[in-house]
């Protein structure tokens, strides 16, 4: 289930437009904002993300005929999870993504 978690008000206001871009690119707030809880948090979801989707697109790949009608709808969701991350962290929000959104790699 998600969990959303609070962070200071100025980070967020300075970072939401960094963080919003992890989705699109996970390494940009750690670049641009390295000190940023917000931007580190959706660094990590967005990472997340591309994993999942690597993953999943392998695993789809090597199922024939089901897993390869199957990829059109699993990239749609992607897409969808994606612009929701960026919608809740252009938001000021820090909700973690269901089912796998409480794994942290990036600390």
């Amino acid at each position: 289930m998600s969990e959303k978690r609070v962070f200071e008000a100025e980070d967020i206001e300075k970072n939401k437009v960094l963080s919003a871009l992890a989705y699109l690119l996970f390494f940009i707030p750690l670049l641009a904002a390295p000190e940023s809880k917000f931007g580190k948090f959706h660094a990590n979801q967005g990472l997340l993300n591309l994993i999942l989707a690597i993953v999943g697109g392998i695993v789809l790949g090597f199922i024939p005929i089901i897993g390869w009608m199957l990829m059109p709808l699993f990239n749609l969701a992607i897409l969808a999870v994606d612009l929701w991350g960026a919608y809740n962290a252009y938001s000021g929000k820090a909700v973690e993504m269901p089912i796998y959104g409480n794994i942290e790699i990036l600390k």
